[in-house]
C-alpha cells in the first residue's frame, strides 16, 4: 500500500485587504457630507427666496380692524366709481398706472390725492409705491419701470389726511 501525499497550493497575498475600517469612515464621511450639503443648499434657497409675508405688521393691523371696515362703510356708501388700468408706451419701457375717479353721479372726482402700491405677488422686491398726479378732471396717472406679469395694486384717494377710498386690484401686466 502506498500513500500518496498530496500538496496543498499556497494561497498567495495580492494586497486586497477587502473593506477596512478606514473605507468604512470615509463611507460615513463622505455620505453625511452630501446630506449636510443638500441641507444647506435647502436652507439658503428657503431663505432667499419668497418668504410668505404678506403684511410686514399684522398686530398693529388687527388692532385696527374695526377702523378698517368702519372706513369700508363710508365708501361704499359714496358709491364712488375708481377704475384702474396699466400699459407699455413701449415693450420694455416703463408702465403707465392710470386711474379714473367719479362720483355716484358720475362726476369727476377733482383734487384727490392718488397713490397706489404695486405689489408683486411672488417677490416682494420688485414692490412700488406710485404718487399719481392729476392729468386731467379725475383721471390720475404716474410711470413706473415695472416687469411684465401680474401685479396686486392698492389704490388710496384722499383729500388731506383723510382716507376716502381704497381697492386692490389685480392687473396684468405685459
Amino acid at each position: 500500500m502506498s500513500v500518496r501525499s498530496q500538496s496543498v497550493p499556497a494561497i498567495r497575498s495580492t494586497g486586497n485587504r477587502g473593506f477596512t475600517g478606514a473605507m468604512a469612515l470615509a463611507a460615513v464621511l463622505v455620505s453625511f457630507g452630501a446630506v449636510f450639503i443638500a441641507n444647506g443648499a435647502l436652507v439658503y434657497y428657503a431663505l432667499s427666496t419668497f418668504s410668505g409675508e404678506e403684511d410686514a405688521s399684522p398686530y398693529e393691523h388687527g388692532l385696527a380692524y374695526d377702523n378698517d371696515i368702519e372706513a369700508a362703510h363710508a365708501q361704499d356708501a359714496r358709491r364712488w366709481r375708481v377704475t384702474v388700468g396699466a400699459s407699455r408706451l413701449q415693450a420694455g419701457g416703463p408702465a403707465f398706472v392710470t386711474v379714473s375717479a367719479r362720483d355716484a353721479e358720475g362726476r369727476p372726482l377733482e383734487g384727490l390725492r392718488v397713490s397706489t402700491t404695486m405689489d408683486f405677488p411672488t417677490d416682494k422686491k420688485f414692490d412700488q409705491h406710485i404718487d399719481l398726479s392729476e392729468r386731467s378732471t379725475g383721471e390720475y396717472g404716474g410711470e413706473a419701470p415695472l416687469r411684465p406679469g401680474q401685479w396686486d395694486v392698492e389704490v388710496n384717494g384722499s383729500r388731506g389726511d383723510k382716507l376716502l377710498f381704497r381697492s386692490r386690484n389685480r392687473l396684468d401686466l405685459p
